[in-house]
């Protein structure tokens, strides 16, 4: 998926190898939506919610896309209408499981490291700045055995490959070369501005934050329930981090602060074949056409 400034493009390969997009037109932003972005520190989280619901749309047109090509004969035959109650379920379920996933997923990373380090290493000491570091490298150490685990799987191992094929077409695009598959097969998997940095970035930046005097806590539950109050913050700085991370990422003596979020990419990308680059392309350069249309120069 590419998303441009007037619409967003999703390509997927059907079984008879033709190319699909799902175009998807960003629409009016409401003003209350506009003035938050572009307040530092609360755009992240505003931008993060946005992700989460254009990303649902574009997840569902796969998903549809799939089912269609495994539908057999006789699947086929069905009625109209239990087709479109099948696809009503479908929207539904992905928006329910992707919020769901988000708000658990958010809840159990931000609560589970801190038990544990609270139950491991809470009678050692009473550094509480030792307590925060040691709970992110905990979280740090969950992270990476539970991305490199559904990396192993055939499915995300395939979606993976499509990240790195995005991440190929976006440097090969900024670099100024023809979108050719050989071409941005030679680039980097790779980038500074990718979400998977992002993920990163808000154990480093919670590890600080947690880490100042006013948000000390006296039992495992104060210290629970401190870090899920202070998620939104965590977020919000952490993609003012990112942010500064892509700025800097030039200047020779700086731009090692976004090493982090790279280093992570080695397990959320993975080198895509040719056949996936070349749907990047397709995606990427559908979404410069549409935007030209906006846009005629």
């Amino acid at each position: 998926m590419f998303q441009g400034k007037h619409v967003n493009v999703t390509a997927v390969r059907r079984k008879n190898q033709e190319i699909d997009f799902y175009e998807v037109p960003r629409g009016a932003t409401p003003n209350i939506v506009k003035w938050l972005k572009k307040i530092p520190f609360v755009r992240g989280v505003v931008g993060l919610i946005e992700s989460s619901a254009k990303g649902s749309q574009h997840l569902n047109f796969s998903a549809e896309a799939y089912a269609e090509d495994e539908t057999t004969p006789e699947d086929a035959a069905k009625s109209s209408k239990e087709k479109e109650k099948w696809s009503l379920t479908m929207v539904l379920g992905v928006a329910v499981v992707g919020v769901l996933s988000f708000v658990f997923g958010k809840l159990i990373f931000t609560s589970v490291p801190a038990f544990l380090e609270s139950l491991l290493f809470e009678w050692a000491f009473d550094n509480k700045i030792a307590h925060n570091i040691l709970e992110g490298v905990i979280k740090i150490a969950l992270l990476l055995f539970y991305l490199w685990i559904i990396s192993k799987t055939p499915m995300i191992k395939r979606l993976f490959q499509y990240h790195g094929a995005e991440h190929k077409v976006i440097t090969a695009y900024e670099a100024g070369l023809e979108l050719t598959v050989e071409n941005v097969q030679k680039m980097s998997r790779l980038h500074y501005r990718c979400g998977s940095s992002f993920i990163i970035f808000t154990v480093i930046v919670g590890v600080v934050i947690y880490s100042f005097p006013i948000f000390t806590w006296e039992t495992i539950w104060d210290r629970i329930w401190i870090r899920i109050a202070l998620l939104p913050v965590v977020l919000g700085v952490s993609y003012e981090v990112l942010r500064l991370t892509n700025a800097v990422r030039d200047i020779p003596v700086l731009r090692f602060l976004g090493y982090p979020g790279l280093w992570l990419q080695l397990l959320t990308t993975k080198e895509p074949s040719d056949d996936q680059v070349a749907v990047s392309i397709a995606s990427f350069n559908r979404m410069r056409e549409l935007e030209r249309q906006y846009n005629p120069v």
